[in-house]
C-alpha cells in the first residue's frame, strides 16, 4: 500500500466517523462588490453570548472563502427540513454565480450586512467577521452576530451519517416554566 493511499484511506475512515456526529445544515451568504454568493455549510456553531458571536469552518476551495474575507460580511441561514434542494444547490460547484444561485428561493437582505438570508429557514444570524484563524484546508471565521431571528420552520434539516434528514420534535417555543418533557 502506498502513503496516498494510506492517507486517503485514513480520510476516508475519519470522515465516516465524523458523520456520526449529527449537524444542522447552513447556508452561508456573503456580498462581494454588490454581488451575492452563497454556500452550503455544516461546520457551524455558537461560540460566546457575550458578545454574540458565531463561528463558521470555510474550506480554502470554496468561493465565498475570499468574498467573506475580503467583505468582513456573512449571514447563515439554518435551514429547516423541507430545504434540501437548497443544501444540494448551494454545495454544487456548478451551481450559478451572484443573484442566480438565488433564483429558487425565497430570500431577503440581512439588515445589518446586506447579505442574503433564506427566510423559508429555521433561523438566521447576520454577521460581521470578528476573527480569522487558518486551519488546515479550512478558515475558521468567527463572527460577530450584529442581527439573528428565528423563523417559521417545523423541522430544522440535519446532516448524519452522508444524508440529509429532518427528525425530531417541531420547533415551538421554550416549555413553560415547570413543564416537563
Amino acid at each position: 500500500m502506498t502513503a496516498g493511499t494510506a492517507t486517503a484511506q485514513r480520510a476516508a475512515l475519519f470522515r465516516r466517523a465524523a458523520g456520526r456526529f449529527p449537524t444542522g445544515v447552513t447556508v452561508l451568504t456573503t456580498l462581494a462588490d454588490g454581488e451575492p454568493y452563497g454556500m452550503t455549510a455544516n461546520a457551524f456553531m455558537t461560540v460566546s453570548l457575550d458578545p454574540l458571536l458565531v463561528a463558521v469552518g470555510i474550506g480554502h476551495r470554496a468561493r465565498a472563502h475570499e468574498h467573506v474575507l475580503r467583505s468582513g460580511r456573512f449571514a447563515v441561514t439554518v435551514l429547516a427540513g423541507h430545504q434540501e434542494p437548497a443544501a444540494r444547490r448551494f454545495a454544487d460547484p456548478a451551481r450559478p454565480v451572484g443573484e442566480a444561485a438565488f433564483a429558487a428561493d425565497a430570500w431577503t437582505r440581512a439588515p445589518a450586512t446586506g447579505c442574503p438570508v433564506l427566510t423559508e429557514g429555521a433561523a438566521w444570524f447576520d454577521c460581521t467577521v470578528h476573527a480569522t484563524h487558518p486551519t488546515g484546508d479550512h478558515t475558521l471565521v468567527v463572527g460577530r452576530v450584529e442581527a439573528f431571528a428565528p423563523l417559521d420552520a417545523d423541522h430544522p434539516l440535519i446532516f448524519l451519517n452522508s444524508d440529509f434528514t429532518a427528525p425530531g420534535p417541531a420547533l415551538t417555543g421554550p416549555a413553560p416554566l415547570g413543564a416537563r418533557p
